[in-house]
């Protein structure tokens, strides 16, 4: 018993070990400690890099940054799914601060070789009110947001008119209500009914089942189909 327990910890552990390389903590540089994730190209290619920021769920706070893996998009990676670019997971104790997450991505920016013009964020139940409020404080900065079983603020509607935006939501998430999603789509496209805002009602789906999400293609081939416009506000395909 002790031989096969050996055995199968001696295969598991360099995957682990080879996971960790992979990923960095960034401490003490930000208002958020954060994880960097870069590609495995990222020094021979000298291209610049497309930055995707997760924003965790309220379950996730705290000062211990592993446990920002435990879902999403560093998660679905450790599952074996390939996401592009530079990927930013910071964490937050006590709410997400739309100025706070802008100075992670500044940090970035600056050193990193990063393409300001491709900025996306994607969140979950409170990060879903987090991408929402980021993207809507700083429309000009975010080239598309996907928010997941969250809502928002509703003084950012008009601005997340400027920032094409995918919302989802299961119709049977009991902690936070359908309705939340509901109420920033509608004062979006209030202020524009061409807004490039869509709502995704996921059948059967509870708060945690939506998790599903980030390990499909789906989020990531539409939030990348996009890119700032220089002198443009507006993303742009």
């Amino acid at each position: 018993m002790k031989k096969s327990l050996f055995i199968v910890l001696l295969f598991i552990c360099p995957m682990i070990q080879a996971f960790s390389k992979d990923i960095t903590p960034i401490k003490n540089k930000t208002a958020y400690d954060f994880l960097l994730r870069l590609p495995e190209n990222y020094e021979e290619t000298g291209a610049k890099q497309p930055i995707l920021v997760f924003l965790h769920g309220k379950s996730l706070s705290g000062t211990d940054l592993a446990r920002v893996k435990r879902y999403g998009v560093l998660y679905a990676m450790e599952r074996g799914h390939d996401i592009p670019g530079i990927i930013v997971a910071p964490q937050t104790s006590n709410g997400w601060n739309p100025d706070q997450v802008m100075e992670v991505i500044d940090y970035v920016l600056s050193n990193y070789n990063a393409d300001s013009s491709r900025v996306y964020v994607c969140g979950m139940s409170m990060g879903g009110y987090g991408t929402m409020d980021l993207a809507g404080k700083y429309p000009d900065r975010i080239a598309a947001a996907v928010a997941i079983c969250g809502g928002g603020t509703l003084g950012y509607a008009c601005n997340l008119t400027q920032v094409p935006l995918w919302i989802q939501h299961g119709n049977r998430d009991r902690a936070v209500p359908l309705s939340e999603s509901k109420k920033m789509f509608n004062a979006i496209k209030k202020c524009d009914s061409d807004a490039d805002v869509t709502l995704t009602v996921i059948a059967g789906g509870t708060h945690g089942s939506v998790e599903r999400l980030f390990h499909q293609d789906g989020i990531y081939d539409w939030l990348f189909s996009y890119k700032k416009s220089i002198g443009d506000e507006k993303a742009i395909k």
